[in-house]
């Protein structure tokens, strides 16, 4: 009996160290075809997204989707970013080690993973409470102890973490909102998707310098519309 115990606990060893072998070589995949064939060359937000594991930040159902080039659904109207998107709004922010960095919208967490393997510090906003505290959950799981969420209106940002290194806003709004600029520390980065209601918006990054912000457009995106607590 204890043998045959033994060898069923073997077949389902395997079974799992072959499946993550697996989804390890579809992220490897998804970085050569998806991110460095399209000139995402920062080493540090590609080892990030070689590290991190896709398919459990997304519903079951959709596991075998984890790494194609799309956004994906994860309820309540909201998606996870299509590889990459996620890549190159990090690449852009240019982060270091020591950097602290302001998440609008988390969503499903997975991009607050990959900064997070990047900075010492993650703060993270999310609107919807179901959604922050499964992330709150599955990132706790995954051993991010440097992620913080928080349920609330992102659009007031976090003033007690401030000031950031960087903000990353993950929804598509039409102005940027002054809490945010004014949580951002000299010398900071924010990116963002801006541009009217329901269109394609433009990629937007933004550096302070002496209290002015330096706007540099990137590229079209569309995104999930922006959220607040009185809409």
């Amino acid at each position: 009996m204890l043998k045959r115990i033994l060898f069923i606990m073997l077949i389902f060893f395997t079974a799992f160290v072959n499946c993550q072998s697996d989804y390890s070589e579809r992220r490897e995949k998804m970085v050569r075809s998806q991110l460095e064939s399209r000139g995402i060359r920062d080493k540090v937000t590609l080892d990030a997204m070689r590290k991190v594991p896709r398919h459990l930040f997304v519903p079951e159902n959709a596991k075998e989707k984890a790494y194609i080039d799309a956004p994906l659904t994860i309820g309540e109207g909201q998606t996870i970013s299509q590889p990459f998107i996620v890549g190159f709004m990090t690449e852009q922010l240019k982060l270091k080690p020591t950097d602290r960095v302001l998440e609008i919208g988390t969503g499903s967490g997975y991009q607050a993973a990959i900064l997070a393997e990047i900075v010492s510090e993650v703060y993270t906003i999310e609107i919807i409470e179901s959604l922050g505290n499964n992330a709150a959950s599955r990132l706790q799981s995954l051993g991010y102890d440097n992620v913080e969420v928080k349920i609330g209106d992102g659009y007031l940002g976090w003033p007690e973490k401030s000031p950031f290194d960087a903000i990353i806003i993950t929804a598509g709004i039409d102005h940027i909102p002054q809490p945010l600029i004014d949580q951002l520390a000299e010398g900071g980065r924010l990116i963002v998707p801006e541009g009217p209601r329901r269109s394609t918006r433009e990629l937007i990054l933004l550096t302070k310098k002496k209290g002015k912000l330096k706007r540099k457009y990137l590229i079209p995106v569309v995104f999930v519309e922006f959220q607040r607590k009185n809409e």
